[in-house]
Parts: C-alpha cells; sequence; structure tokens
C-alpha cells in the first residue's frame, strides 16, 4: 500500500521495519515521563493526583447523589399531601355559620385566617424548638413534618374559604379535595366555572407543580435554619406570614366571583363529608 512500509524480516531474522524505512511517528513528541496522564502527554500541564483527585471525584458523586435525594425527597413529601389531602376535615358553611353567628361573609372568613395563622405558627414553632436540638441529621425529616402540617392547615382555611364565599367546587369530597390541592398549589382560588379548574387530575403537570411548590417552601425556610438555633420565634412569625399572604391571595380571587349567602341552595350539608367536629374556638 502507498505510503506504508510493510514490516518484513531482518537480517537477523527478526521482523521490523525495513532497512532506511521511516516511521510516521517518528517526528512525534515523546514525552519526558512515560508515566504521564494522558493531558500531561499532549498539554504539559500537571493534573491533581491522590487525594486531591479522590475528593474532587467525591464531591461529584456527592453533589449527584444529593440532587438525587432531594428530588427523591420532595417526591415524598409531595405523596403524603396527596394522600392527607381528602382526610383533611372540613366545615361546611351550614356549620361555619352555626359556630360563629351573626357574622358577615367577611368577618367569618377574618376568624378562619386568625385561626390558620395561629395553627400553622404553632407547627413552625414546634419545629424551631426541635431545630435547637443537637441532631442536623434529622432536620430534613423535620421541615418535610412542617411542610405537610402546613399544607393540611392551608388546604383546609382554602377549602372553608370556598364554603364562606359560596363557592364550593361540586363533585366528591375527594374530588372537591383534588381542587383544593390545586388551588393551594397554584395560589389561586377556584373558577368553579371552569370545568378545569375543579376537575385537575394528579397528572404529571399537577405533580410537577406541587413538587416546585414545595421546593418553594422549603427554599423560604432554608436561610432561617440558623435563627432557629436560637429559638422557636423565627418559625411561628415566618409561618403566619406565609400563610396571611396565601389567604389574601385566595380572598381576593374569591371576592371576583363571590355568591350571596340568600342566592346559595337551603341545603348547605356537603355530601361525603364526615360529622361536624366540636365548634373549635377562635376559628380554628
Amino acid at each position: 500500500m502507498a505510503g506504508v512500509n510493510p514490516f518484513r524480516k531482518g537480517r537477523k531474522g527478526e521482523k521490523g521495519p525495513a532497512a532506511g524505512a521511516r516511521s510516521r511517528d517518528e517526528n512525534a513528541p515523546v514525552p519526558a515521563d512515560p508515566t504521564a496522564l494522558p493531558a500531561e502527554r499532549t498539554t504539559g500541564a500537571l493534573e491533581e493526583r491522590g487525594r486531591a483527585a479522590s475528593l474532587a471525584a467525591a464531591v461529584g458523586r456527592g453533589t449527584r447523589k444529593g440532587r438525587d435525594g432531594a428530588r427523591k425527597g420532595l417526591t415524598t413529601v409531595a405523596g403524603r399531601i396527596i394522600d392527607n389531602a381528602p382526610r383533611i376535615p372540613v366545615r361546611d358553611l351550614a356549620t361555619l355559620r352555626r359556630q360563629f353567628p351573626g357574622l358577615t361573609p367577611e368577618e367569618l372568613a377574618d376568624k378562619l385566617v386568625s385561626g390558620a395563622t395561629r395553627g400553622t405558627a404553632t407547627v413552625g414553632a414546634g419545629v424551631g424548638a426541635a431545630a435547637m436540638l443537637p441532631v442536623p441529621p434529622a432536620m430534613p425529616a423535620e421541615l418535610a413534618a412542617e411542610i405537610v402540617g402546613v399544607a393540611s392547615v392551608e388546604i383546609k382555611l382554602i377549602a372553608e374559604l370556598h364554603e364562606v364565599y359560596g363557592l364550593r367546587p361540586p363533585g366528591t369530597r375527594r374530588q372537591r379535595a383534588t381542587a383544593y390541592l390545586t388551588s393551594w398549589t397554584e395560589e389561586r382560588g377556584i373558577d368553579v366555572t371552569k370545568p378545569t379548574t375543579v376537575n385537575a387530575a394528579l397528572g404529571g403537570q399537577m405533580k410537577r407543580e406541587l413538587r416546585q411548590q414545595i421546593m418553594k417552601r422549603t427554599l423560604r425556610n432554608l436561610p432561617n435554619l440558623t435563627p432557629f438555633m436560637v429559638g422557636a420565634a423565627v418559625g411561628a412569625v415566618m409561618n403566619r406570614r406565609d400563610t396571611k399572604k396565601l389567604a389574601d391571595k385566595i380572598r381576593k380571587d374569591l371576592r371576583a366571583r363571590q355568591v350571596p349567602w340568600d342566592a346559595l341552595p337551603h341545603t348547605e350539608a356537603m355530601p361525603d363529608s364526615a360529622p361536624p367536629a366540636l365548634p373549635p374556638e377562635d376559628g380554628r
């Protein structure tokens, strides 16, 4: 073949390139250190070896595991919230009016918001107190428990605000729970005139939005982990603030579509609902 010198037998019976033949690699640079790494043979640059290289590899593996662990944790918390939503006890309008007689819709809504903010503040204070203990590995579990607890209080608030403003979504208790979960995830009131907002299926998109909402709540709490170590007051204040902001958004949406109480059907009992509990104090 042209340009290639085939191997042939030498004078002493040894195989090798023909006498006078010029190897194609003759002009290639020869590394000074035959044991050099590939990058060193081509660029002459030094690479980290030994413990430094092992540490860098370990950090890379740790980052990947941390990312996978965070995604798995969000999925687990989202699953717990989804499973818990239909079990949250919700009072219908008739029950609320019996428990708080003589109040207007706005006054009743104020009572509900006040009770919910105290509830989420209590959850935050409990996690803040637990964070004072010297058990850092338990913090992810404590944060997850806080998010699930706060979500339960806020979903109950959203459901009862829809009752107060005469905008109970149609369907069974489980279907309504799905609608309220959507409302909590998107931080907006349900438009009962749009079936897509009422009959939202817990498909891939809904679960992704729920994980994003959980991540947003978690990230809001992370900068306050250090203050948590000095007491539970920060957790209480932060949760109270977030619940109040959520309630303001929901009420703003519901006021635009509010149905007066005298225009609602006389039968206000919710189908598939549990018997009402004893009247709680201060809207809770």
